[in-house]
């Protein structure tokens, strides 16, 4: 693995890049809220050895990436930096097909930039998305001041020791929202709802059952906004909300790969 810096759009963006010397896809990785594409090692060292090559930005304010810590005022500026990543990518491998895989925020940044660039892309992965009604933004905002309550490591994962590297991890918020990022949010979100269909583009959709933070019926009401003539949906039985980090982790990566074998071909 090594680390790359791009100028974004407000300031330098850190990027993993988890290499290949003959890859057969290029997987450009979207961490989620709050966190850092660091907790994604082993979603990329899976990928890497099923023959891609993994690219995975900081996003602003998140990580080792400039900015005030989890402040973003507009996702299209971190949908235009996550591009600037797939561009980075595409120039080191000429003609290799492009999979986006997006994690809850993630996911939004991930839908978006597939409403923007989809056209050049292979295939999306939507892991439990921040997309249609998630109904803590405008609790949230509807409130004078923000409460400093943190996300509850228990509701990332059944494994335990998940949620205790969470709560231990230097990189990771463990804050209260702050108001212009959830207004960034709540504008993204109807930006979605209004950018149109995804097309013909691949998209696969994993999403837990039990995930009480971004909650299936939400996304499901934007899945439905933006889905295309090719969905494949899983949901996954008593899982949380990382479903890449859950008990049944090796059967939710095992999912991906072969997704990625289909589209493929």
């Amino acid at each position: 693995m090594t680390e790359l810096s791009f100028t974004g759009t407000r300031g330098t963006i850190t990027t993993r890049v988890w290499p290949h010397e003959r890859p057969r896809c290029l997987v450009v990785l979207v961490h989620g809220y709050g966190e850092h594409i660091g907790r994604y090692e082993h979603v990329a060292d899976v990928l890497v050895r099923h023959g891609a090559a993994v690219y995975g930005p900081d996003h602003l304010g998140h990580g080792r990436s400039d900015g005030e810590r989890v402040l973003i005022e507009d996702f299209e500026d971190v949908v235009t930096d996550v591009r600037t990543v797939e561009e980075h990518a595409r120039a080191e491998h000429p003609g290799v097909p492009v999979v986006v895989i997006g994690h809850s925020m993630g996911g939004l940044i991930a839908t978006r930039h597939a409403q923007r660039h989809g056209s050049g892309l292979a295939a999306l992965v939507l892991s439990g998305p921040v997309i249609g009604e998630w109904e803590v933004i405008p609790a949230l905002l509807a409130l004078e001041e923000i409460p400093d309550i943190p996300i509850d490591p228990a509701t990332l994962s059944r494994d335990p020791s998940v949620g205790a590297a969470y709560a231990e991890d230097p990189l990771v918020w463990h804050g209260p929202f702050k108001r212009p990022t959830l207004e960034a949010f709540s504008r993204a979100l109807e930006t979605i709802a209004k950018g149109g269909d995804l097309g013909r583009l691949p998209t696969l959709w994993i999403h837990g059952a039990d995930d009480q933070l971004v909650p299936l019926s939400a996304s499901r009401t934007g899945i439905e906004m933006i889905r295309g003539e090719n969905l494949t949906e899983v949901i996954y039985h008593g899982a949380r909300h990382e479903v890449f980090n859950e008990t049944n982790r090796d059967e939710v990566l095992g999912e991906v790969t072969a997704f990625i074998d289909r589209v493929l071909g």
